[in-house]
């Protein structure tokens, strides 16, 4: 367990100082097994790459995962305030309105 934090810790300090150097191709670092890359934005001759590719249908996307999400927070949220009412842990007083 202890190889495994000090393996992972190495690798998030190589991935930092990597991305903290010049980028000059793609470049991988190899720390006891685990190997971490990353993406270039320019060639080794230093010509910028082209721009990749758009995901189609982003904003679809977007709207097909964030509303059932959305729904299902809200029932949960519902559910559970019915629960807490039902077992009278948490009942608004109506007393309030008497000022």
């Amino acid at each position: 367990m202890a190889s495994l934090v000090a393996r992972l810790s190495r690798a998030v300090v190589f991935r930092n100082t990597a991305t903290l150097s010049r980028n000059t191709g793609p470049k991988s670092v190899n720390v006891t097994g685990l190997t971490l890359s990353r993406n270039a934005v320019t060639s080794t001759t230093g010509r910028v790459l082209p721009k990749p590719v758009k995901v189609p249908f982003g904003l679809t996307r977007m709207f097909i995962v964030v509303i059932p999400f959305l729904y299902v927070g809200n029932l949960i949220s519902k559910n559970f305030a019915a629960l807490l009412e039902e077992h009278e842990i948490f009942v608004p007083d109506d007393d309030d309105d008497d000022d």
